[in-house]
């Protein structure tokens, strides 16, 4: 509770209401000055394997100021918890106050938003149950809400991205793994326990690749950052044609793209083979969710058309019939700096309010 005895005669009120965004704002009162601050900004944090941004959002949507850390410093998760609070303490004091933060938002990897815990994740430092919301709202005595990336960037898609205005669509992320949310009816659907739409983790091949959570197969496996490194080491061991791609120190996604757009056939081979089983899993997806657009974040998107047009074949030809030609496929234009961290405020506006300090 690092500011109790600071805050100890402040209460909170919360009113109000905007559309999709959540504008909620809330009443800062002082007893002992009779004084009233509205309190118009949440902060947003973006947890990832390699580094922690947090940042001041206000009620529009701007990012008004911002820091991070290295997540790796942190390999036990008190330290990391303690440290966040004390990193976004020293923000808000220095940028407005206190007073005007309503709540906090996080995005992190395997994150549960109904329990706000991270759960079992395969790939963050920390293992097991982590229920990161209550032990950082107890050290900040504000509103803490957490979610898993994807929950977090559909948020910030339908409020300020390309599914603004979308009631029924799919996000995937395209990174270290392969993470979804569906947004049904204009709200999120998380299932009775919170792991709706955990498309990367269902099977695709019961004798592929044995997958961080256990499975063998999983679609995560040859379409994120490891898996899709593993299929251009594979094509490199089965042909004997030149490749850019034998050069390189350090493959990675990135690079393949790069060897793609100078006509390296390997390269190219790597990512139509990595959209074909793309659209291939989210062809079931789809026929059963039925969604308007399917929404692509992260950094293998950005590979573009040479994964993105082999998976809207591979889509089309296996998709339920009726649905053909009618679901949009479409890559995210929101600032990568910024994209989950808007996406987190939107989160923090949700959250019901809680103080320490009533």
């Amino acid at each position: 509770m690092l500011l109790f005895n600071k805050y100890l005669q402040k209460k909170w009120f919360v009113f109000g209401g905007y559309e999709n965004i959540y504008y909620f704002c809330c009443i800062f009162t002082d007893i002992t000055m009779n004084q009233t601050t509205i309190k118009d900004r949440v902060v947003g944090v973006d947890i990832s394997l390699d580094w922690t941004s947090y940042a001041i959002v206000d009620v529009r949507g701007q990012v008004l100021v911002e820091d991070r850390f290295a997540t790796e410093d942190y390999p036990e998760i008190n330290g990391f918890v303690t440290h966040l609070a004390e990193s976004i303490v020293l923000l808000v004091e220095a940028n407005g106050g206190y007073e005007t933060i309503r709540s906090v938002g996080i995005s992190a990897p395997s994150a549960n938003y109904l329990t706000g815990c991270i759960e079992n994740s395969p790939n963050m430092p920390w293992k097991g149950i982590i229920p990161l919301s209550v032990m950082l709202r107890d050290q900040l005595g504000m509103a803490v809400a957490v979610a898993n990336n994807a929950h977090v960037i559909a948020l910030g898609e339908h409020a300020f991205g390309c599914a603004r205005g979308m009631n029924d669509f799919i996000l995937i992320t395209l990174g270290h793994g392969m993470g979804s949310c569906i947004y049904s009816n204009g709200q999120p659907h998380l299932g009775v326990h919170g792991f709706a739409g955990e498309i990367g983790h269902t099977c695709i091949n019961r004798s592929g690749r044995k997958c961080g959570c256990g499975n063998v197969g999983c679609l995560e496996q040859y379409t994120a950052a490891g898996g899709i490194v593993l299929t251009a080491q594979q094509l490199m061991e089965e042909s004997d044609k030149p490749s850019l791609m034998r050069e390189a120190e350090n493959l990675t996604p990135e690079l393949i793209a790069q060897y793609c757009d100078k006509g390296d056939e390997l390269a190219i081979e790597v990512y139509r083979r990595t959209g074909q089983l793309l659209g291939f899993g989210l062809a079931g997806y789809a026929s059963v969710l039925n969604p308007e657009a399917i929404v692509f974040t992260g950094g293998i998107s950005k590979a573009g058309d040479w994964l993105l047009k082999p998976a809207h074949e591979s889509f089309e030809e296996h998709v339920f019939h009726n649905i053909v030609g009618k679901v949009k496929f479409l890559v995210s234009t929101l600032n990568d700096h910024y994209r989950d961290i808007l996406g987190a405020s939107v989160l923090a506006w949700e959250v019901k309010e809680y103080s320490l300090f009533k």
